[in-house]
């Protein structure tokens, strides 16, 4: 049994960050958990997932994150609490229903839980969602260690019941992919029922219809920021909101989340304790006021320490300017100073060196002629490309989708999206794709293009999306290039589940988040019932697939070319071969005229290496998926495939 289930009160686990915001849900009586992949988050549900049959619980993949919240709201409305997770990019995607849903406020406690990712390891941007917390006038929770993320995301749902608000509670990278001891607390019998009470008057939240708009929003945004009001006076009690060092410090540090651990490492090392000061914010917006001002008294000089943007710093800077007359003038450091970098990741080293500059001390970390030797011994390792997987079929679908545009010969172009197709902008997808944004936006600008033909613009424009990208974003844009006859070719890349996450579950699948049987819904049937024409093809059949590509390219109004094959890394298909490939050395011609590598230069398939010494094309019968693309590109016929018994 999952050790996220025990019932020993009292029991240490070493928890990764994520599992132990589970264990905190369940603590905290979670009865609905729903969201989308997006790394750092995508555990929160898989492992909510797992345990679904043990628990009183309903966990589900959303098709995008506006989704995900509206179950979890739906839940809170009848009286069950519930969770919704999704990274830093998705609370953009739900806004417009969470900008809503402040109006009315919750029922059952509600916990909007964002996983962020500073220094964008995974993301396409680092963006920054404390911001809405402060635009959507809601409570912003951050731990700042293993036992914070259990134990806050149960008081989390408790706060948000009692306030009748829903909460954020804010993770990043190195909180929910890191590891730390938890101790678990009571895990309560949870079988709620259900009932949604809409009866009572119009303007009751509590027991009358949950509806907002034009009449309801002056007072809804009254009884909304007094409850920001409340949140302010519990705040300034919490036990998440931690001080260490002395009375009077000669530095302040201000911080929250994983930059508490840099912070308490940094003055560790540095042996500061009895010259700077620690202050930890759990809950930061909005600000636990009078804490922040007794501790700004004491201190002349500050620094605030977060990641990635200056929200804290910000905010407390207007407090200050504020409380000026009671806290006096201070000297901040951080951000804008440039003390703390603007952008990526913070770690103690960073700290550290910030902590030399405003105290004036001397410290280096490791010797000069050590790091000197480090950074040189960087360039001794060979370079390696970022490139798609053996049997990757995103590999084959960009080979096809560079020579059909090369052959249609009117520079055509290929408009991306967020995905492991993002790698098409690089040599490993020939470098088709121009644009890449946000999910959905390939399709999206991909029909703008095509609606430049009355400016003279000839060139074919490709669109390429993923099939869960499919379902979460792409559909409306879809409907937009049909509606206004866009001259536009969406390729769907259906590699049969959310991959670069997990493998995760989507519409397109027939079985959801919990393990279930569910309806699939075929994408083919949907683009037909939308009004574009559609083709489907094979990409390990590399011939048939440039001939669907280059028919489509010549056709006018909106063309939908699926591209269907499963993940080699798939758990269906991890660890098996289609084909068994071998080259035949005396065919090989390698780097002579009708060849020049084309299998390790241009295909550039992990799976297959040059030998330099031999001069030929070599499998590496470790590596190789067995797909045979490399078969197919051979202009000698020297790669041969064999199909496994």
């Amino acid at each position: 049994m999952s050790n996220l289930l025990d019932t020993n009160e009292g029991a240490h686990y070493l928890y990764m960050g994520n599992d132990a915001i589970v264990r905190g849900a369940l603590e905290g009586g979670v009865s609905v958990a729903a969201g989308y992949p997006g790394t750092p988050s995508s555990e929160i549900i898989e492992q909510l997932a797992r345990i679904s049959d043990r628990r009183s619980l309903y966990v589900e993949w959303a098709t995008n994150e506006k989704i995900a919240t509206e179950i979890a709201a739906a839940a809170s409305f009848a009286g069950l609490r519930s969770i919704c997770t999704m990274k830093q990019n998705g609370v953009h995607v739900a806004s417009d229903f969470l900008l809503h849903l402040t109006g009315t406020g919750v029922r059952g406690g509600m916990v909007v839980v964002v996983c962020e990712d500073p220094g964008a390891l995974s993301s396409q941007n680092e963006a920054d969602a404390r911001y809405f917390a402060k635009m959507l006038e809601v409570p912003l929770l951050e731990p700042g260690d293993f036992q914070e993320a259990k134990d806050m995301m149960k008081w989390a749902l408790e706060l948000s019941e009692e306030l009748k608000t829903f909460v954020i509670f804010r993770s990043v990278t190195r909180m929910s992919h890191a590891s730390g001891n938890v101790v678990i607390g009571e895990l309560p019998e949870n079988e709620p029922r259900a009932y949604f009470q809409y009866k009572g008057p119009l303007l009751d939240f509590l027991t009358g219809p949950m509806v907002t708009g034009p009449g309801v929003v002056a007072y809804a945004r009254t009884v909304q920021q007094g409850r920001l009001k409340r949140a302010v006076s519990l705040f300034e009690q919490s036990r998440f909101n931690i001080y260490a060092g002395p009375e009077r410090p000669e530095l302040l540090i201000i911080t929250s989340s994983a930059c508490y651990l840099y912070s308490k490492e940094a003055i560790h090392t540095l042996n500061l304790g009895d010259r700077v000061g620690l202050l930890k914010l759990g809950t930061t917006w909005p600000l636990p006021e009078g804490l922040v001002r007794k501790h700004l008294a004491a201190a002349q000089k500050v620094l605030v320490v977060e990641e990635p943007q200056d929200f804290m710093e910000e905010n407390i800077k207007i407090l200050a300017a504020d409380a000026a007359g009671e806290v006096g003038v201070k000297t901040f450091y951080g951000k804008k100073s440039g003390h703390v970098p603007t952008s990526g990741e913070l770690n103690p080293d960073i700290i550290m060196n910030t902590l030399k500059g405003i105290l004036g001390i001397q410290y280096e970390p490791v010797p000069q002629e050590y790091a000197t030797k480090a950074f040189q011994s960087m360039f001794k390792s060979p370079g390696r490309e970022l490139t798609f997987c053996p049997g990757c079929p995103h590999r084959a679908s960009f080979l096809s989708l560079h020579n059909a545009l090369a052959l249609d010969n009117r520079d055509g172009f290929v408009c991306g999206d967020v995905g492991c197709y993002g790698i098409g902008v690089l040599p490993a997808g020939f470098s088709t794709v121009k644009t890449n944004f946000s999910m959905g936006s390939g399709l999206g600008l991909a029909t703008g293009f095509g609606k430049l033909t009355k400016f003279g613009m000839n060139q074919p424009v490709v669109a390429v999306c993923g099939d869960s990208t499919f379902f979460h974003a792409v559909m409306p844009a879809l409907v937009d290039a049909v509606h206004h006859q866009s001259d536009v070719t969406l390729v769907v890349l259906d590699n049969s589940g959310t991959a670069m996450t997990g493998f995760q579950p989507h519409p397109g699948l027939a079985v959801d988040a919990m393990g279930e049987t569910a309806p699939s819904i075929d994408i083919e049937a949907v683009c037909r019932a939308i009004g574009a024409d559609v083709a489907s093809s094979d990409p390990f059949d590399v011939e048939r697939t440039e001939k669907t590509l280059l028919g489509m390219l010549k056709k006018k109004g909106a063309k939908v070319v699926i591209l269907r094959q499963i993940c080699a890394l798939s758990p269906e298909k991890r660890g098996k071969k289609k084909y068994q490939m071998s080259v035949r050395e005396d065919v090989c011609i390698g780097e002579n005229c009708g060849c020049n590598r084309m299998c390790t230069r241009i295909l550039r398939c992990p799976g297959i290496y040059w030998d330099t010494a031999r001069k030929v094309s070599r499998i590496d019968e470790v590596i190789c998926a067995g797909c045979g693309v490399c078969a197919s590109v051979c202009p000698s016929g020297a790669i041969q495939k064999a199909e496994v018994a």
